[in-house]
């Protein structure tokens, strides 16, 4: 079996603080002995509990990197008990490029893993993280929000899964969190995905869509803040007790919650984040981008509920997700 070539430039065992690297070697044109170089700071303070923390799964989702940023500079050993371990930008090519998937391979981290030691550069970050790190820690947070295509209202989520045991001691971490809205989410397309990895190791798996747009506002990133102490808190890793607040609960039990578009054309919203809709509203037109006179297709909600992600570019193409409606519980 092959070797995972990515190695830490720090110890990942060391009582203290560290900031470092993950050292892949990647030789190209410009740099022949070259490497990508991903930032990660481990904090540990004696036995307990260890935390992987990461952001940028997908380059173009900032919330996670500008908290992880900051917790990674403002957390001390000495506020801890185990172990806190920092990754602000997991794909990092894609987190330098501004894109959702690397430019290196155009690999999409998060419909990678388990990975390949042996792969292209995207499919060696998502290896190292299943075969090294994932099975060192307890619980994991992987921060996410809509990028530069969707816009969502800001969730936590946990997965519906077979272990209930499991599922429950997620869904209590997400409640932690303390998001403005909480979700149960029955995912629809989890080959290859990140969550599904993790949870597959039997870990605690906390996840989030706390935005989008390619951009984050000073809400979004006080709310991964806030939720990422507060998940620490519960872990019993940091002190104190979680701040909580008013939350909304939120399910999405099944493929009928989505709208996907059949055209290409440009994008009308008749609802805004958060609105209510009933069955059968039509929740989007989409207009001819290329001539005037002709009437929009209009898209129907199929199940009442609130309106939690829409489309977010001004135009839109045919297999684009235009919405998404969530049932309130």
């Amino acid at each position: 079996m092959p070797t995972n070539p990515i190695a830490p430039t720090i110890a990942l065992d060391a009582d203290g603080k560290n900031h470092g690297f993950l050292r892949l070697p990647y030789s190209r044109d410009d740099s022949a002995w070259g490497s990508v170089m991903i930032p990660i700071t481990v904090i540990r303070n004696g036995d307990g509990p260890t935390a992987l923390l990461t952001g940028a799964n997908h380059g173009d989702e900032y919330e996670g990197p500008v908290a992880l940023q900051d917790l990674a500079l403002n957390l001390e050993a000495e506020d801890i008990c185990g172990r806190v371990i920092i990754v602000p930008a997991f794909n990092y090519p894609a987190f330098k490029a501004g894109l959702r998937t690397s430019p290196i391979d155009r690999g999409n981290l998060n419909r990678s893993f388990p990975g390949r030691p042996d792969g292209t550069v995207t499919e060696k970050i998502a290896d190292y993280f299943n075969a090294s790190l994932v099975p060192e820690a307890d619980i994991v947070i992987d921060f996410h929000s809509g990028g530069r295509t969707l816009d969502f209202v800001p969730f936590a989520c946990a997965h519906v899964l077979d272990n209930k045991e499991q599922q429950a001691a997620c869904f209590a971490a997400v409640e932690a969190f303390n998001a403005p809205y909480t979700a149960m989410l029955l995912e629809i397309d989890n080959v290859g995905m990140y969550d599904t990895a993790v949870e597959e190791q039997g870990k605690i798996f906390v996840t989030t869509e706390l935005g989008g747009g390619g951009t984050a506002t000073a809400r979004s990133i006080a709310i991964a803040k806030k939720g990422v102490r507060n998940v620490l808190k519960h872990a019993g890793i940091l002190g104190g007790e979680p701040e909580i607040g008013p939350t909304v609960m939120l399910d999405m039990p099944d493929g009928d919650c989505f709208v996907f578009c059949e055209d290409d054309g440009l994008f009308e919203p008749l609802f805004d984040l958060g609105d209510p809709v009933a069955k059968g509203d039509v929740v989007a037109r989409v207009w001819p981008a290329d001539r005037t006179g002709r009437p929009p297709v209009d898209y129907r909600a199929e199940r009442t509920g609130i309106i939690v992600s829409r489309h977010f570019p001004g135009l839109i193409k045919s297999g684009d997700c235009l919405a998404v409606v969530a049932v309130k519980v």
